[in-house]
């Protein structure tokens, strides 16, 4: 079929998408199709055109696909559903599902997630994480997607007395940022800023010398940017300090870090009004804050005369995002010690005030911006340094956080691929999600133990650009985590940032205290 328009004829497509014919013009993916052409928004855009972390998936004649690597011209005649597609007893049965194990924190990832296991998963674990290797989650640490599945076949029971008003509120202390919890969250209806702005808003991207290129669709935008696929370097992980001579109980090395937040920065603005995004749903552990991207999105606006969308390719955010600052760590038997670090705004005064026996060092490094907005960044090295010259308790490494929060955190002496976590918060507010976020913080401390690193190239820009080069530990690779939490009547407080701590410290001394991390890089 070909259409006319005022560059000549356009080959032009049909298939049929949730059950009804649709018509359009084949140029680009079957994502950009679907969300731009169609306004269907449940299907996001996570990584494209990478088709790594899985965000995209539909189904194409009934079977999973990315659909950011799917070009709509392979859907011709053929039958497309998405997640609004399905029955809408399906759909409300994995939202709720989700929300019930606290599964989905901020959903960004999560309707992918639902077209995947809805086709594909059995009632066992190996059916589970072959199924989660095609995806990345950065919030939950896979365990309560997996609990989602028991409760989404029947195997286990929803508190239906749960108080989601609570959970929310809890959610928003953990997160740090507005953070609503329910069904539509799960799926994908938390109001994240690509989704809401208007279908008719001009697009904007980033090209690499910085300047933003403004078109009237994305495929356009992504033209005039010039973006390209990003990929994975074979350049290897290194660390930008060396060891600190002396002696001492323990040293030390970290190395770049990327947040690996799943949902790439957006914002958009009408003329003269106010922005929206990118932190509308989830707090993406302190990477967006401080985002410039609502301001972009107001000035583009205004200079346009219409509303316009700005968006992060997700080659944009590693290579502009802030990252952990690495560190240079000695600690001495009494817990006091030295760290050198990649000079960051605010660095020197959060460990004077947490840790006045500790002194700190700043070096100028080339590479890319850092920020202590990063979960647990400065006083989290400082607990895991301190608890691996003291004697662990009888749950494991304890941390205390700024904040008053404790955790402690074990591996089991008998089952090697279980981890113990004890966290007490102050009034727990919600047991699912506190329990949800511990979880994920417990899965995030075990990849920045293991294996998170990002290569840089000689001018200190990050050369592993893909989703799954960043050593975000796999579902396959997760051990099960254990978590208990004190019942406290003290104010609530953010809990899982001391989980992290105290379960990096534990990875760590599981590990025989190596002086790099990633240890397993």
């Amino acid at each position: 079929m070909v259409a006319w328009c005022d560059n000549g004829p356009v080959a032009m497509i049909s298939f049929t998408l949730n059950g009804a014919p649709f018509t359009t013009d084949a140029d680009g993916s079957l994502l950009s199709v679907l969300r731009d052409s169609a306004g269907l928004t449940a299907a996001k855009d996570g990584c494209a055109p990478q088709g790594q972390c899985g965000c995209c998936t539909v189904w194409v004649d009934g079977e999973p696909r990315v659909s950011c690597v799917t070009p709509a011209t392979r859907v011709n005649g053929r039958s497309v559903t998405t997640l609004e597609g399905l029955d809408d007893d399906v759909r409300r049965a994995w939202g709720d599902a989700l929300c019930a194990t606290g599964g989905s924190q901020c959903g960004f990832c999560s309707p992918g997630i639902i077209m995947r296991l809805e086709a594909t998963v059995e009632d066992d674990h190996e059916s589970f994480v072959k199924a989660m290797l095609a995806h990345t989650c950065r919030c939950t640490g896979w365990q309560t997607i997996e609990e989602a599945v028991a409760v989404r076949r029947g195997a286990r029971v929803i508190d239906a007395d749960r108080d989601l008003d609570l959970a929310r509120e809890r959610a928003a202390i953990e997160g740090a940022a507005h953070q609503d919890v329910g069904t539509r969250v799960a799926l994908g209806a938390g109001g994240f800023a690509d989704d809401t702005a208007p279908r008719d808003a001009l697009v904007a991207l980033r090209a690499l010398d910085g300047t933003w290129h403004v078109a009237d669709d994305l495929a356009t935008a992504r033209r005039a940017a010039g973006t390209v696929q990003g990929r994975k370097s074979t350049v290897a992980v290194d660390w930008p300090l060396p060891i600190i001579d002396g002696e001492w109980a323990r040293t030390l090395c970290t190395t770049w870090v990327e947040p690996a937040y799943v949902e790439p920065d957006a914002a958009w603005c009408e003329p003269g009004g106010q922005a929206h995004g990118p932190l509308n749903n989830g707090g993406a552990f302190g990477g967006k804050t401080g985002s410039e991207l609502g301001d972009v999105a107001r000035r583009l606006a205004d200079e346009n005369g219409r509303a316009v969308r700005v968006l992060l390719t997700r080659e944009d955010v590693v290579r502009s995002g802030p990252k952990r600052p690495p560190m240079s760590l000695a600690v001495r038997a009494d817990g006091s010690g030295v760290m050198h670090a990649v000079r960051t705004p605010g660095l020197v005064e959060a460990v004077a005030s947490f840790a006045p026996d500790w002194t700190v060092i700043e070096h100028d490094v080339v590479g890319p911006r850092t920020s202590m907005n990063l979960r647990g960044a400065g006083w989290a090295e400082i607990c895991v340094m301190r608890s691996s010259v003291r004697e662990v308790d009888e749950w494991g490494d304890h941390v205390v956080a700024p904040n008053g929060a404790e955790a402690w955190a074990m591996f089991d002496d008998d089952v090697d691929d279980v981890v113990k976590v004890r966290v007490n918060a102050g009034r727990i507010l919600d047991h699912v999600v506190l329990r949800s976020y511990a979880i994920g913080a417990a899965h995030m401390a075990l990849g920045w133990v293991r294996s998170e690193g990002v290569a840089l190239g000689a001018d200190g820009v990050p050369l592993d650009l893909t989703i799954r080069s960043f050593g975000v530990l796999r579902a396959v690779d997760t051990p099960r985590i254990e978590v208990t939490i004190v019942d406290d009547d003290r104010d609530p407080v953010n809990g899982s940032d001391a989980v992290f701590a105290a379960v990096a410290a534990a990875a760590w001394r599981h590990a025989g205290h190596p002086s790099h991390w990633p240890v397993s890089r």
